[in-house]
Order: structure tokens, then C-alpha cells, then sequence
């Protein structure tokens, strides 16, 4: 079993919160407290299986948000189809 502490700026990451929320994002920065993450997506089941939306509707899609790490129950690197995913809503890069 990998256990992954430490991520890169930019890496797509997976957060499930307190609140049962499963959220992707882009990792930007940590500390002892907080999470700082950007472009934060919620997944969502649909027809065709897992998907994504926005997490947030009210704030500017390019905003940092931090995250107090007290409300997250576990952080890990997101799955190389699921992230693929991720950058495509995100960015409008096509991944192949």
C-alpha cells in the first residue's frame, strides 16, 4: 500500500470532506492546517457513471480557496482516468 503525504504544485487531487463531499482539485499548497487548492470540482454520479461539476457556483472559476484540513477526512492523488477528466473540464485540453 502507497501512502502519498506530500504533493506537487498543480498535481490533480482527491478530497472526500466531513460533509461526504468528494471533491478534485488542484493542489496548490499546504501547512499544518490548511489546504490550499484551486479549480475545485465536485463528483458526481450521472447516467454514464462518475462525473464532475462545479463544487462552487458563486465564486471566480481561477480563485484559491483554502481548505481547513480539520474538514477533510482523507487527501489522495486522483486516478489517472478521473484526473484525464479533470484537466479536459478544467483546462479544455483534450487528453489522449
Amino acid at each position: 500500500m502507497m501512502i502519498q503525504k506530500n504533493y506537487k504544485k498543480a498535481d490533480a487531487i482527491t478530497l472526500k470532506t466531513i460533509s461526504g463531499e468528494e471533491i478534485v482539485a488542484r493542489f496548490v499548497e499546504d501547512d499544518n492546517f490548511t489546504m490550499t487548492i484551486e479549480k475545485p470540482m465536485a463528483v458526481m454520479m450521472t447516467q454514464n457513471g462518475p462525473g464532475l461539476g462545479p463544487w462552487t457556483v458563486t465564486t471566480h472559476p481561477d480563485v484559491k480557496l483554502q481548505i481547513n484540513k480539520s474538514a477533510v477526512i482523507f487527501t489522495a492523488k486522483t486516478d489517472n482516468e478521473m484526473a484525464k477528466q479533470y484537466i479536459e473540464v478544467t483546462s479544455g485540453i483534450k487528453m489522449v
